[in-house]
């Protein structure tokens, strides 16, 4: 039996990437998965894979930039349904431009998602672990919130912002078991780049190009240890790249 036998688990931006990895991991470790995302199809998909596997899930269309939307969802959920762990991954990157030739909409859609977006769905669910006396918000950060690159300024600041929310979030849970963690990946291959891009495919691909990028997997497998550990035991920040990455700028791309 695992940690995360019987336990409840729920994540944002749950339909694709590193969202879809973490709920089919955690559903094959015996744990019933939430997934919130706005693609109610693709998590209708991924809930019959789960179920017809012998696993648990349930699913909410649900866009964590609408307030309103994620506390009424969250509302619905008894203290039985509640869930022991909260992952934060719902999150994205949109335009690839010095600032001074930003597009402001994509500001704006990044920091109502990276940053807005998860403050509501803490919002919506920290007090009732708080209640309950039990709990583990896991924040999908990312190198860019270490080290800044060119033409990342929007998007790196929402994840520097995902940082200190995560350090912020521990201090205020002082006094209680509620453990908060942040896994911070490099390089993975998702839908990341293509977003990034506005579905340009070959300009994505080139991100990856010359090296062996993470796989939504392996983020997954790093979040489920963070979250399988002791509950004495807590990971404030973990970042993972692959073995070709050793930082934001440094990357061997000779294989």
């Amino acid at each position: 039996m695992t940690r995360m036998q019987g336990k409840r688990v729920l994540i944002t931006g749950a339909s694709s990437g590193i969202g879809e990895a973490c709920a089919r991991r955690f559903a094959r470790e015996g744990a019933e998965v939430i997934l919130w995302a706005r693609r109610e199809d693709r998590l209708r998909k991924i809930m019959r894979d789960i179920e017809s596997a012998g696993g648990a899930a349930r699913t909410a269309a649900v866009d964590v930039r609408d307030r309103a939307a994620v506390d009424a969802t969250a509302a619905a959920l008894s203290d039985e349904a509640m869930p022991h762990v909260l992952i934060n991954n719902a999150g994205l990157a949109a335009g690839f431009d010095f600032v001074q030739d930003g597009d402001p909409s994509d500001w704006d859609r990044m920091i109502d998602t990276n940053i807005k977006g998860l403050l509501n769905v803490t919002r919506a669910v920290l007090p009732s672990m708080i209640r309950l006396d039990r709990g583990h918000i896991i924040n999908i950060g990312s190198t860019a919130g270490h080290m800044t690159y060119p033409r990342g300024n929007v998007y790196a600041a929402t994840k520097h912002a995902v940082r200190a929310l995560t350090e912020g979030m521990n201090l205020d849970v002082q006094g209680t078991p509620i453990r908060v963690s942040s896994v911070d990946p490099g390089f993975v291959e998702t839908e990341f780049s293509t977003v990034r891009f506005a579905g340009d495919r070959d300009r994505a691909d080139q991100v990856y190009q010359g090296f062996r990028p993470l796989s939504g997997d392996d983020v997954a497998d790093t979040v489920l240890y963070v979250a399988s550990l002791p509950e004495h035991v807590n990971i404030l920040d973990v970042v993972v790249v692959p073995t070709a990455q050793r930082n934001v700028f440094v990357v061997d791309r000779s294989q």
